[in-house]
């Protein structure tokens, strides 16, 4: 004799259209977030080539012209270093032609200086300031008490930078003690000579 209504199978699994849809409810919100995850993936791929796009753009635009602001900073020191070797009486000597010629040099100088100030070639100032090896190239040291240590007291070489760039290091001397690492006084060995002493005499 059948049992009155519908027993559910003993396994307790759902038969039938339900299961079907179920089955099929499943595998689409599978691929939906396969999608979803797919398409965030892609966004974020888009949005970093869009950022690397702008960030070439904007450097090729602010260092184009590196590599040719490098040679011209070369054609600058010679015309500096034409002028540092005038003798002093040369200058003095008020010959008018000489005179031109020097004036010439000089505004040939400050042109050149100026046109690649107004591309984004900036002179960097260093003297005086502690020693940055991201911008300063130290050539020698120079024992100087006066002064805190690793500060810059002479500049070679001028440097240079572009935009955000070190187009040319500053070629410097560094200063070697100050006051922060001299030895006190009364820690000198006893009978060791006293250099600034013997220069004084």
């Amino acid at each position: 004799m059948a049992a009155a209504g519908v027993e559910a199978p003993a396994d307790g699994k759902q038969d039938g259209p339900y299961q079907a849809d179920h089955e099929a409810f499943m595998r689409l919100a599978k691929e939906n977030e396969e999608m979803k995850d797919r398409a965030l993936r892609l966004a974020a791929e888009m949005e970093n080539l869009r950022r690397r796009t702008a960030r070439d753009v904007h450097d090729a635009r602010s260092y184009a012209i590196a590599n040719f602001a490098r040679d011209m900073l070369g054609v600058s020191d010679n015309l500096k270093r034409a002028l540092e070797a005038i003798p002093a009486e040369a200058k003095a000597s008020g010959d008018a032609g000489f005179k031109a010629l020097i004036d010439g040099v000089e505004m040939t100088e400050r042109g050149m200086l100026s046109a690649l100030e107004r591309h984004g070639v900036r002179k960097l100032e260093p003297q005086g300031e502690k020693f940055d090896p991201n911008f300063h190239q130290a050539m020698f040291e120079v024992p100087d008490p006066s002064v805190p240590a690793n500060t810059v007291v002479q500049v070679v070489q001028t440097g240079y930078v572009i935009g955000d760039r070190v187009l040319r290091p500053a070629m410097v001397g560094v200063s070697r003690g100050g006051p922060k690492n001299a030895a006190p006084e009364a820690a000198a060995e006893p009978g060791a000579p006293n250099a600034q002493a013997e220069k004084d005499a």
